[in-house]
């Protein structure tokens, strides 16, 4: 990349960063890149995620060069140095001298601190044991119910997936393939390194969408038939109403956003896909007939998706966790009554809390009586992802070896006749 593009970059990265700790999300600030050349805004949303996965390690290595903690601005400018030298090995006199342009660029102080940046980032730029320095952290109010859940070293070790970030993942339609792309256990394809999704083979003949394993896993769980009427509820962006249709189903898919859902049509119609599309609270939403099936995606604390998306635990603190669960408890009750006696229902969150998952489901058996739960049997699913209440656990550490997965539960609820 020229130094233009790459400066140019990095001060996006910085805008990016800046939000979020004014509480906005990487992707809800598409506006603070829109003067960027579209590389260049990919460049800074990559630096900027970058950063975010690797704070703590970075703050580890500038504060054995600091003597007083610098302003957000510069301690910004400072991390992202930082990670371009240690984990990026961006060369050395270029970092730091774009850094210090950076700096300057704030104004007065910044003006005084240059001299600081540029002493510091020469010292880190030498810095040994980088790789050595353990995973950034999941927040207190994450980590804890983690590791109770799991044990203390699956938390680590799901640190450590989060760090390394994630491939792409791609669900074919039957039959299809991807040149160059690896076939997993459970159906799906990856990707790994930097692509551009619309310039991969099969993109505009609507082969496949992108999807992560993980969470192609429910609708392989609900084991849609030709000619069923199923639903997906809370359905946006869409990847399992094309699993979905992609099966023969007759699918409606309902999300309570118009916008979310003009964005599953354009993927349907790419696909070549069809569904019935009902912008609607699915609290509210019922059917003119019984269902044979009900996908459930419920909203939830998004809790195993931090591989993707670095920035939620800068975000968020629990807080809106008891809401939720109270929220997935009522999508369960009302998906239940929208499907015909003995039909199935299939209840996903992409949480690692256990409390949005397995604990979910045992509430309902005992809410419902004469409901049931069906172990899953699909292809690649480990014995051990398997859980005592005959649910699906899967964990961003799982697959270690071939990129991981996103976190998720799901369980497969089939009503009495």
């Amino acid at each position: 990349m020229a130094k233009r593009g790459m400066d140019m970059a990095r001060s996006g990265a910085l805008r990016l960063l800046a939000g979020v700790r004014d509480g906005l999300s990487l992707s809800d600030q598409a506006g603070a890149l829109k003067a960027l050349p579209p590389p260049d805004q990919a460049r800074a949303a990559r630096l900027a995620a970058e950063v975010l996965r690797h704070q703590s390690r970075a703050d580890a290595v500038i504060a054995a060069y600091v003597s007083r903690r610098p302003s957000p601005q510069v301690a910004d400018i400072l991390r992202l140095a930082t990670v371009e030298l240690l984990q990026l090995a961006g060369a050395a006199h270029g970092v730091v001298d774009a850094a210090v342009t950076l700096t300057r660029g704030l104004g007065q102080k910044g003006q005084a601190a240059a001299g600081m940046v540029n002493a510091v980032l020469r010292k880190v730029a030498a810095h040994q044991g980088w790789a050595d320095l353990p995973p950034q952290p999941m927040p207190d109010w994450l980590r804890e119910p983690v590791a109770a859940a799991y044990g203390a070293d699956a938390a680590l070790a799901i640190e450590a997936a989060h760090q390394a970030g994630a491939p792409l993942d791609l669900s074919p339609k039957p039959g299809a393939t991807v040149e160059g792309a690896e076939a997993l256990p459970t159906r799906s394809l990856r990707i790994r390194g930097p692509v551009q999704v619309s310039a991969l083979p099969g993109f505009s003949a609507g082969d496949w969408w992108v999807q992560d394993a993980a969470a192609a896993l429910p609708v392989h769980l609900l084991d849609p038939q030709p000619g069923e009427r199923i639903a997906d509820l809370c359905a946006a962006p869409g990847g399992k109403t094309l699993q979905l249709a992609a099966a023969g189903a007759h699918v409606t898919a309902v999300d309570i956003s118009p916008a979310r859902l003009k964005r599953v049509a354009e993927n349907l119609a790419r696909c070549t896909l069809t569904a019935e599309l009902v912008a609607a609270d699915a609290l509210e939403w019922r059917p003119d007939a019984a269902l044979d099936a009900v996908l459930l995606d419920a909203p939830c604390s998004a809790t195993g998706t931090i591989r993707r998306h670095p920035d939620l635990p800068f975000l968020r603190d629990g807080s809106g966790v008891p809401a939720l669960v109270d929220l997935q408890a009522r999508l369960i009750d009302h998906a239940l009554s929208l499907i015909r006696p003995g039909g199935r229902l299939v209840y996903a969150v992409c949480s690692l809390l256990p409390d949005e998952g397995e604990a979910q489901v045992a509430a309902a058996l005992a809410r419902h009586p004469g409901l049931a739960v069906e172990t899953p049997d699909l292809p690649g699913v480990e014995p051990s992802w398997i859980t005592a209440e005959g649910g699906l656990r899967t964990r961003p550490d799982f697959w270690a070896d071939r990129g991981g997965m996103d976190g998720f539960f799901m369980a497969r609820l089939r009503k009495a006749e």
